[in-house]
């Protein structure tokens, strides 16, 4: 999700004599995100670069609205699910999946920013056509490093959404393939889930595939 930072500051409302802030010595820091002033909304931190979000399109949209609707309505209490929310994985990376399966209880409050890796039990990524390579390769590598358990990368194929569904392996502390799903997502791990992919655009009731 998203682009390398460039100057494309008309797009955010800045005038021409807008300069872009300047990267310090060893680059962008996990708290910089919330001090940087004018930064476009759902920017990334990665290896110390900001991150911004690409024109969104209707597959991404209705893709996470889909995971985060089923999701929310089938996750137990102590659990709950949010989009677009950032998790920091250490002082130079601080990226925000599409949706989040956190625990309820790291909730801290309405001003709360990011979560940390340790309350995260799956983190979602719907892949943008810019956003292949770091959904792929990138972000998978660091969220595993950071030890959340479970990761699922979002994929389109002739319109409709489909799951890669990756599980850390605690022996080698990498993520291991745990199936691909077509039409039908049915997982019983980190929760009993059940979706039906092909329902992505329509305006069913959250939880309603059932498992």
């Amino acid at each position: 999700m998203g682009a390398i930072m460039t100057s494309a500051g008309r797009d955010y409302g800045l005038d021409d004599n807008h300069v872009w802030a300047r990267p310090p010595a060893g680059g962008w820091t996990a708290d910089d995100l919330d001090r940087l002033p004018n930064l476009p909304p759902h920017t990334e931190l990665i290896d110390g670069s900001l991150v911004l979000v690409s024109p969104q399109t209707l597959f991404h949209a209705l893709a996470m609205r889909l995971l985060e609707n089923e999701l929310l309505g089938q996750a137990p209490d102590h659990l709950t699910v949010l989009r677009e929310m950032t998790v920091r994985l250490d002082s130079r990376n601080r990226p925000e999946p599409d949706v989040l399966v956190v625990r309820t209880d790291a909730v801290t409050g309405p001003s709360q920013t990011w979560f940390d890796p340790a309350d995260v039990l799956l983190a979602v990524e719907v892949v943008s056509e810019d956003s292949v390579d770091r959904d792929r390769e990138v972000k998978p590598r660091k969220y595993a490093g950071a030890g959340i358990p479970h990761y699922w990368r979002v994929e389109q194929k002739d319109g409709l959404p489909v799951v890669y569904v990756y599980e850390l392996d605690p022996a080698t502390g990498t993520y291991a393939v745990n199936g691909i799903h077509h039409d039908q997502l049915k997982l019983s791990v980190p929760f009993p889930i059940g979706i039906d992919l092909r329902a992505s655009g329509r305006r069913d009731r959250p939880g309603s595939q059932g498992v």
